[in-house]
């Protein structure tokens, strides 16, 4: 009895496992087409309607990318906003979320405006029209202070900090600890793991700006990554030869317009693949306890 629930056991995990496998061949399919349709010369790709491995490798879209002094510069601009909105969203909502997890006056008011926004957004238009009224229009700091604090990862940033035992805040305070050091010295070493994994997901918002970028930044000069590959994908779509292509810097006699959209989105999704592995475990344990707590 027992060797035939082993063997049924063994079947099941075998089972398991191919099925999981070619559930990840067929999830990582799309990304392995992008990077080899971006590597193809033009004479290749256009005799085969499917190619899974070209004969020659080639960097013929991402020179024709690198040659554009606007994506030089967008980069630059994209991690910047990146960098600092991510810094900027870490402090302030966990600063927040440090505050609504202790007893204070008019937590629950505080609390219900957090859970208003998370459930009812401003739109479009009233908050183009803040954006313009404190004169942050074609300012980084357009893409940076409007979504600086997320309503769902200040709740659940917020559970995480009512996990802490307060008597670690209190013995502080018999100490003679203020809630500022009680907060920098004693909350933020203990909440690594949930600062790892929020600021992986801001950094990931940040890094992807787009539409804030095309509706608050007016200057091309300010615009990051994103809205640049845009423009290079859509300009060669719709001119083939690119006649407005020296508005951005960008050289004639381009590739196809399919392989340098491949290299576009793997430029835009790389720095962020290379971040994730560092965070992966903190990133894992910070969701887990701030979701399981409270």
């Amino acid at each position: 009895m027992n060797s035939h629930l082993s063997w049924r056991s063994k079947s099941m995990n075998a089972l398991n496992a191919l099925i999981l496998i070619v559930i990840s061949l067929i999830m990582l399919f799309p990304f392995y087409y992008m990077i080899v349709t971006s590597f193809t010369s033009y004479a290749e790709f256009v005799q085969k309607e499917l190619l899974l491995f070209p004969k020659t490798w080639v960097l013929d879209a991402y020179n024709y990318i690198f040659d554009s002094k606007a994506f030089v510069r967008s980069i630059g601009v994209t991690v910047f906003v990146t960098i600092v909105g991510s810094l900027i969203s870490l402090l302030l909502t966990s600063m927040m979320a440090y505050a609504l997890s202790r007893q204070i006056w008019g937590q629950r008011f505080y609390l219900f405006l957090v859970l208003f926004t998370f459930v009812f957004g401003a739109g479009i238009i009233p908050t183009y029209l803040v954006v313009k009224a404190t004169h942050l229009l074609n300012t980084y700091w357009a893409l940076i202070i409007p979504g600086a604090i997320n309503s769902f990862n200040l709740i659940v940033m917020r559970q995480f900090f009512m996990g802490i035992p307060q008597d670690l805040s209190e013995a502080a305070y018999m100490d003679g600890a203020n809630d500022l050091q009680i907060f920098s010295r004693i909350i933020i070493p203990l909440s690594k793991p949930a600062l790892a994994a929020f600021g992986l997901f801001y950094a990931v918002g940040n890094w992807n700006t787009y539409f804030s970028a095309l509706i608050y930044i007016s200057d091309p000069a300010k615009w990051t990554v994103q809205v640049i590959l845009r423009q290079i994908v859509i300009l060669e779509q719709a001119s083939g030869t690119l006649s407005d292509g020296h508005l951005m810097g960008l050289a004639q006699n381009p590739p196809p317009a399919e392989t340098i959209g491949m290299a576009a989105v793997l430029l835009a999704t790389i720095p962020i693949l290379l971040v994730y592995p560092f965070l992966q475990k903190h990133f894992a344990k910070g969701v887990m306890l701030g979701s399981v707590k409270g």
